[in-house]
């Protein structure tokens, strides 16, 4: 099984409360509950790409 594991990148878009977002490779869907508040915002990665959000 693929490890899911979370990259800090810097993004011109940034994650909200209540985004879904996609892994197109593997079919698996993430909502987000909590921002973290980071400085940077954190990209959501799965299967070694970033995932993109569910329309």
């Amino acid at each position: 099984m693929a490890t899911k594991k979370v990259a800090k990148k810097v993004s011109k878009k940034g994650v909200k409360k209540g985004d879904a977002y996609k892994c197109y490779t593997c079919g698996l869907v993430v909502s987000v509950d909590e921002v973290c508040g980071c400085v940077d915002t954190c990209d959501i990665i799965c299967c070694d790409k970033q995932m993109k959000p569910k329309k």
